[in-house]
């Protein structure tokens, strides 16, 4: 990683987790992924954008590997994901042969639009919920 790419990381990265998903993670509407932590084994939650397709959720993770929830899910597949208000179990699966930027087009667009500003490591995942 540029270290261009490495100081947009970490100041995303430190809003993120100070700021933005704190105070996204208590809207109701938000949709949550609850992943279980790889050291820890505790609930993990994170708020994320995407969209259902059927029984399917699809996300772009705007740094790959580098995501803990991405990281989290790598050691524990099963997780949780609320959306509207309602928590549904899955099983989540980074999918690096996805094309990234092809699913943003396919996903909502403030969100999208976001992952693309901020994210230098697109990874899709896909959630088969229950």
């Amino acid at each position: 990683m540029s270290r261009y790419h490495e100081i947009k990381f970490r100041a995303v990265t430190t809003f993120q987790r100070r700021i933005g998903n704190p105070i996204l993670g208590r809207l109701p509407s938000q949709t949550l992924l609850e992943t279980t932590g790889r050291k820890s084994g505790l609930p993990r939650r994170t708020p994320v954008g995407g969209r259902r397709i059927g029984d399917v959720f699809w996300l772009v993770s705007e740094y790959g590997d580098k995501s803990h929830y991405v990281r989290n899910i790598q050691a524990h597949p099963h997780i949780r994901l609320r959306l509207k208000g309602r928590w549904h179990n899955g099983i989540a699966t980074p999918l690096p042969q996805d094309d990234p930027r092809a699913r943003l087009r396919t996903l909502p667009t403030v969100n999208s639009a976001t992952v693309r500003a901020v994210g230098t490591n697109l990874l899709t995942v896909r959630i088969d919920l229950d």
